[in-house]
């Protein structure tokens, strides 16, 4: 099997100024990777950059502040990312809003769909589903013209998706779950993959609140999603493509093993579902 070595490679990481996003950030800049840690909160990333520093890490990291809901400044952030280090080879959207956002008392008064805020839905869902779009968009070209390169999508539980009182957190994941499948599809035979990430359970994140959880060891470490992402932005995954990876589930030893490892999307679903419109007029 080949190491898990992420050794130079160029990743850009967005939601990097707190969270899973953060763990992962620094975790590549200790692995010797070229880290673009972006997020809206400028300070949150400086505390991030200070805390990769101060590692003593062998890789490099800059910090860069965008809103993933400007399409301008996603494209502006893959360019900057490629004039500063000549290449981008790893993006990871993480960037999100949870139902936090929707309701700070979300745990102890879920909030059921129709007393949701229009407004703030649609924030929520143009930072969870709209960014990683236009961040793809910008950078599938450049990583296709290189022959190299990743996309890692952090979604979250099947049961999270579904969950009521739970909207449009839910729906956005699961829109960017089957997005990154059918990604994966599309950049089939170009050397870019696009796979799934989850910690495997709700995180200890300020995506629930500190009065919500008294115990927060209960909660999955965010460290749970370092070993997965290095795997990720290595040519150890060379060809893994369309999988939904589980932080707290994975063996390094054995990667693509369940239950650290599975198809992303619905697979089982679609195999029993009838073909897709153009591969058989019955379907129609």
């Amino acid at each position: 099997m080949a190491i898990a070595d992420p050794t130079g490679k160029v990743c850009l990481i967005t939601g990097a100024a707190a969270g899973l996003a953060r763990a992962m950030a620094v975790g590549l800049f200790e692995a010797g990777a070229r880290v673009v840690a972006c997020d809206i909160d400028e300070d949150g990333l400086l505390d991030t950059i200070n805390l990769a520093r101060a590692t003593g890490g062998r890789g490099a990291i800059v910090a860069q502040t965008m809103d993933v809901r400007d399409e301008a400044a996603c494209k502006a952030a893959i360019q900057e990312t490629i004039n500063e280090f000549g290449r981008l080879d790893v993006l990871v959207n993480c960037a999100g809003l949870g139902p936090v956002y929707m309701r700070r008392d979300f745990v102890a008064r879920p909030m059921p769909f129709w007393e949701a805020d229009p407004e703030r839905w649609w924030n929520l869902v143009a930072v969870n589903l709209r960014g990683p779009f236009l961040l793809a968009h910008a950078a599938a070209p450049a990583m296709i013209a290189q022959g190299w390169g990743r996309i890692v999508n952090i979604t979250t539980s099947f049961s999270t998706m579904m969950r009521g009182a739970n909207m449009p957190y839910g729906q956005t994941k699961a829109g960017l779950e089957a997005g990154t499948a059918s990604w994966a599809a599309d950049l089939a035979g170009t050397g870019v993959t696009a796979n799934v990430l989850i910690p495997g359970g709700a995180a200890d994140t300020g995506m629930i609140p500190a009065e919500a959880v008294a115990d927060r060891s209960t909660l999955v470490s965010p460290q749970a999603m370092v070993a997965p992402i290095l795997y990720l932005a290595s040519s150890a995954s060379d060809g893994v493509t369309g999988k939904r990876f589980v932080g707290q589930y994975f063996d390094p030893a054995n990667p693509l093993s369940a239950p650290g490892c599975a198809p992303a999307a619905w697979p089982d679903l679609a195999a029993g579902s009838s073909k897709g419109i153009g591969e058989d007029k019955r379907s129609r």
